[in-house]
C-alpha cells in the first residue's frame, strides 16, 4: 500500500493494491474542518488526476464538527465512499453525514470490511 500523511496523526492515508483509497481516523478523534480539509487534500494528491474508490474507517470517531461535514460534501477524486464504522455511535454520525450532506458520490454505511470493499470493487468490476 502506498501510504500519505493525512493531515498530521488524526489519520492514515493509503492505496492499497486493489486501487482503494483507505483513509483510517484514530480511535476517539474529533475530525475538525481543518482536518478534513487535510484528509482530502491528502485524497486528491494520492490520487492524482484518476479516481478511486475509497474506504473511510471511521470506527470510535468521537466527534465530525459542521465544518468538516461541509469539507466530506465536496466533490473529490473519490469515485464511491464506504463508510466503515463499529459501534451504534458510528452509525449514527454517518447517518448524519449521509443525511446532512449532498454528497458528491455514491456513499454507504457498513459494519464489516469485506461487505464495504465488495461494494467498493463492484464499481471497478462493472466498468472492466
Amino acid at each position: 500500500m502506498t501510504n500519505q500523511p493525512a493531515g498530521g496523526v488524526k489519520a492514515d492515508l493509503g492505496l492499497d493494491g486493489q486501487g482503494v483509497v483507505q483513509l483510517t481516523w484514530q480511535r476517539g478523534v474529533s475530525i475538525s474542518e481543518a482536518d478534513a480539509e487535510a484528509a482530502m487534500r491528502g485524497v486528491n494528491e494520492l490520487c492524482g488526476t484518476g479516481r478511486h474508490p475509497m474506504l473511510v474507517d471511521m470506527a470510535s470517531t468521537a466527534q465530525v464538527s459542521r465544518g468538516a461535514r461541509a469539507v466530506f460534501g465536496r466533490p473529490c477524486q473519490a469515485s464511491r465512499i464506504a463508510l466503515l464504522g463499529a459501534s451504534p455511535v458510528d452509525k449514527v454520525l454517518a447517518n448524519f453525514i449521509l443525511g446532512i450532506n449532498k454528497l458528491p458520490c455514491p456513499t454507504r454505511f457498513f459494519t464489516a470490511r469485506d461487505e464495504a470493499m465488495a461494494w467498493l470493487l463492484k464499481e471497478q468490476v462493472a466498468a472492466a
